[in-house]
């Protein structure tokens, strides 16, 4: 590839960090969503209604749950004194339900007890409930209850101890399980515009869809229950489910209805800020179980948003991509939709535009989206074709996130690999004279340009310095960014990664150290011992530069994972070697936090008083883990 004029980005380029994906994070180009707390109770009557329409719950009760509470987790995990327990506590929350669940404090505690709680007990809470729903499902405690309560399914749905227990007892309800979430999703589909438009009630809506469609997904797992303090975020773990479980035919049917229903007023759903939420979960949860209605509601989308007023530059889609409700809706399309149906939308809508969408501060995101959900390389040629002129404006445009977006295509598609990493040399300015080549990654770790990184100052149009592989190894490792950790990532993993990899076997030891101690950096070295490209001869030399710093390494919260991984894939002769280095500084380990970790997990005693016993297990370790290798090979 072709060695153009330099660009006038280029002279002491520091590239913006931004692209982080969070709403509103440092940096992001994405401004703040703008939804503003309502005064209360909102001029619309949707929220929650006055406080003193809810019961009270006194301070004895509150106590008395608390207490409760404390000893329930006390309690040994099995047994008759804890089912008796569970029964008791359970008991008591039916008759206070509805004054537990509008209470912070009593909400937080609600939910954890239902963790704990068996089938009937919770669908006599839940029965409890049912007269209160919009109360409940609209209150901004409430709201945490009844998810919490719909998360329970993945543990008692269809389970034998719903067998059992419907069996035993004459106290029970009068609905099952099953019932009483059809009753929800019934009562949720006749308001249902009121449900997904209210602050809390639409992250009812949100969870009913997935346990309807029998998926948790990522982001409901990982959020914490109630408040955000201490106590509790330490969640029940029958909680944190896996991403799939099974649900009888009437659940997706009913999922189908509550689909139905987004079509009758797609508008509001495009434009409105808290209902577009609802949408895009349930794309997500159709993607995975009902992907025929998934297509169905996606071309819904793009057919009204395409019958919009035209834009002055194109496709009516480019308005919708800037605007900062719908092209969040429109991200979640880009990744749903099918192949052959993402094609024709990119031929027809955005083709010619990519440029410009890189460079808008919002319309950057869903340009992301596509690159992710790229897997053809008919697709990836047009795109890559147009925005490869334009990478270093990106960076300096603060949108390093379209760059890695790219860049993960090219790994995932297995093409323009070489073009692509030639491109990002000339962005970095690391592309000649050739020995700074040598630097590029730390440049990419730090998404530095290289006379911003070691301070140079060059005239427009001057010949570049060459490297310095002295100054190199005197300066310390710059901070590494969470984006120019993915790009680097995502090199290691291209199908010849020589060139990235001879310039981490530049790096010093405190400069490798530097890396594998960072938040973000580790994950690089989890690249190059994870990498099919990545041969055990080239991984040795990069990793020999951390020999005497596997102290340091054992002693930190991130090195002490990287270095438990490297022992992991580890010969007996460099576990030899590990271990005496480690044995050196046996007692600094024992009393550091994670290394005294590294110390057991390597064995450390055993290495040091009983060094034939130790090789021996190792031995067996390694045969082992051979025999492993070769069962997955096959």
């Amino acid at each position: 590839m072709g060695q153009g004029p330099r660009s006038p980005h280029k002279v002491g380029r520091r590239f913006p960090a931004g692209g982080k994906r969070g709403r509103g994070a440092k940096g992001s180009g994405r401004p703040l969503p703008g939804r503003k707390r309502q005064p209360w109770p909102p001029p619309d009557g949707r929220s929650e209604p006055a406080p003193d329409s809810h019961p009270h719950l006194s301070p004895e009760a509150l106590g008395y749950f608390r207490r409760a509470l404390s000893a329930l987790k006390e309690a040994p995990e099995t047994g008759e004194e804890r089912d008796l327990m569970v029964h008791n506590i359970m008991k008591e929350v039916e008759t206070q339900a509805l004054a537990l669940s509008t209470n912070r404090a009593g909400s937080e505690m609600l939910q954890e007890l239902l963790g704990f709680s068996p089938l009937k007990p919770l669908c006599r809470v839940w029965a409890a409930l049912r007269s209160n729903l919009r109360t409940v499902a609209c209150h901004r405690c409430g709201v945490h209850v009844l998810q919490s309560a719909l998360l329970q399914l993945p543990r008692l749905l269809g389970s034998a101890a719903e067998e059992e227990e419907e069996e035993d007892g004459k106290d029970g309800p009068t609905e099952t399980l099953e019932e009483l979430v059809l009753g929800l999703a019934a009562e949720v589909c006749d308001d249902f515009l009121v449900y997904c438009g209210d602050t809390h009630g639409s992250f009812v809506v949100r969870t009913l869809l997935q346990v309807l469609g029998g998926t948790i997904l990522e982001s409901e797992r990982a959020r914490p229950r109630g408040s955000q303090s201490s106590e509790a975020q330490k969640t029940p773990a029958q909680e944190c489910k896996p991403a799939d479980f099974e649900v009888p035919e009437t659940f997706l049917n009913r999922l189908q209805d509550l689909s139905s229903s987004f079509l009758k007023d797609i508008a509001v759903f495009i434009t409105d800020k808290i209902s577009s939420f609802c949408l895009q979960v349930a794309l997500q949860v159709l993607h995975r179980k009902l992907p025929q209605f998934c297509a169905h509601l996606c071309n819904a989308v793009i057919g009204y948003l395409s019958t919009r007023s035209s834009s002055v530059d194109g496709s009516p889609l480019l308005l919708f991509l800037r605007d900062q409700t719908s092209s969040r809706l429109l991200e979640q399309v880009l990744l749903v939709l099918e192949p052959p149906r993402l094609q024709s939308l990119f031929e027809e809508h955005l083709q010619g535009q990519l440029q410009t969408l890189a460079a808008h501060p919002i319309a950057n995101f869903p340009l992301q989206r596509l690159l992710d959900a790229v897997t053809t390389p008919e697709l990836l040629s047009p795109v890559f074709e147009e925005l490869s002129p334009v990478l270093e404006a990106v960076l300096a445009q603060g949108h390093p996130g379209v760059v890695i977006a790219l860049v993960g295509a090219c790994r995932r598609v297995g093409a323009y690999q070489a073009k692509v990493l030639q491109l990002l040399l000339e962005a970095f300015h690391c592309a000649e004279p050739s020995s700074r080549q040598a630097a590029c990654v730390p440049l990419f770790a730090t998404l530095m340009a290289y006379e911003v990184y070691y301070g140079l100052t060059e005239e427009e149009g001057a010949v570049p310095a060459e490297h310095q592989v002295a100054v190199a190894a005197a300066r310390a490792l710059g901070d590494v960014t969470v984006l120019g950790s993915l790009l680097l990532q995502h090199l290691l993993h291209f199908s010849t990664p020589g060139l990235v990899l001879r310039s981490l076997g530049a790096l010093t030891g405190p400069q490798l150290l530097s890396l594998a101690q960072s938040p973000a950096g580790s994950h690089v070295l989890d690249a190059i011992l994870t990498s099919p490209s990545v041969t055990r001869k080239l991984r040795r030399r990069v990793l020999q530069n951390l020999k005497g710093q596997y102290v340091a390494l054992a002693c930190s919260r991130h090195g002490s994972r990287v270095l438990d991984a490297i022992w992991s894939g580890a010969a007996l002769r460099a576990r030899k070697e590990i271990a005496a280095e480690l044995g050196e500084q046996n007692q600094e380990l024992i009393r550091d936090p994670f290394g005294h970790h590294v110390a057991r997990n390597v064995a450390l005693t055993t290495f040091l008083k009983r060094r034939e016993a130790w090789e021996q297990q190792q031995g067996v370790v390694a045969k082992r883990r051979r025999a492993l290798n070769s069962i997955l090979e096959d």
